[in-house]
């Protein structure tokens, strides 16, 4: 199982920077790009809640929990 993060289709979405976000929300730039990667380990649930409350999204629509194949 893979849990993925729609960061980054959110912001194309929006036409937003991962810099303009982390400005936006009070977030560090690289947090917000290993978000956008894949590549973060440990998503503190206030910044879940911040991104989530910008982009008036639900938790599902940011995070996605596929199957490995």
């Amino acid at each position: 199982m893979a849990i993925k993060c729609r960061l980054k289709v959110l912001l194309a979405e929006n036409d937003m920077t991962q810099k303009e976000l982390a400005e936006k929300i009070g977030a560090r730039l690289p947090t917000i790009n290993d978000m956008c990667n894949n590549k973060i380990k440990h998503i503190p649930v206030k910044l879940l809640d911040d991104i989530c409350n910008y982009f008036n999204c639900s938790l599902s629509e940011l995070i996605k929990h596929e199957k490995n194949i």
